[in-house]
């Protein structure tokens, strides 16, 4: 009896740890899923519906970890990600669009601020004037529309006598813009860069020992647009208290 007990109580108990281990970790994946599934717009843009639907599925997906029905509640999960797609779809029909959506809300408008709008989305005077500061802006008079946007940021537009100088105000030729590309981040190569280059990890290699660099000391390397490679390493130079590399704290 003994010998048996105790044998059910090791297994019982390596079933325990292993299930620990397992359910935490496929509600992880499953969740993680789901929000593929879902897209960039769940995360980055927060509209009232995407924020009740990550809340609602975060509970739902958390619910194996201490209840034990996983398939239940993966089960809801997916009608919620269906039913949020289907409002997301929706969403793409301007006349339903306004019906779903807050509409933008005017907080400045040609210099003059708008009482009725900073009621409306309960922003006090020194809110607004602290998120203009955020976006460079110090005086409302310069400002031709300030609005609060839908997902709750808030887009400034300035006077076309307080906007920034254009290069075609001035009616200078500008070439197109290059991004560097990346081809070591981290002390790892960034091989399918390497290949829409149409370039190879021995190109790679003869230019960084042109500069006595490895791999694995670089933090970023990029290609850039005159076919050099810009290479940031780990090594800390001496500046000799030079008052432009001044760094604010004790260890300066």
């Amino acid at each position: 009896m003994n010998e048996s007990s105790n044998t059910k109580h090791y297994s019982g108990s390596g079933e325990m740890k292993v299930e620990t281990f397992y359910r935490p970790f496929l509600v992880f994946v499953v969740g993680y899923l789901f929000l593929r599934i879902t897209g960039k717009k769940a995360v980055a843009e927060m509209h009232s519906f995407d924020l009740l639907y990550t809340y609602i599925l975060t509970n739902i997906i958390s619910m194996p970890v201490e209840a034990g029905n996983v398939g239940k509640a993966f089960t809801y999960a997916g009608i919620i990600v269906i039913l949020y797609k289907t409002f997301i779809h929706l969403s793409t029909h301007n006349k339903l669009r306004w019906i779903l959506y807050e509409s933008p809300t005017v907080l400045i408008q040609n210099g003059d601020i708008k009482k009725t709008g900073l009621k409306k989305v309960r922003m006090p005077i020194n809110q607004l004037l602290s998120q203009l500061r955020v976006k460079g802006y110090t005086d409302t008079q310069s400002i031709a529309l300030a609005v609060m946007e839908e997902t709750g940021s808030i887009s400034v537009i300035p006077k076309s006598e307080y906007r920034p100088i254009q290069p075609k105000d001035l009616k200078l030729p500008v070439k197109k813009e290059y991004v560097p590309i990346p081809l070591i981040m981290d002390g790892q190569i960034v091989y399918h860069n390497l290949k829409y280059l149409q370039l190879d990890q021995s190109w790679l290699m003869k230019e960084l020992n042109k500069t006595g660099n490895e791999v694995q000391n670089v933090i970023l390397a990029t290609y850039l647009e005159d076919g050099s490679l810009f290479i940031d390493n780990n090594d800390i130079q001496d500046h000799k208290n030079d008052p432009y590399y001044y760094k604010p704290g004790r260890n300066n």
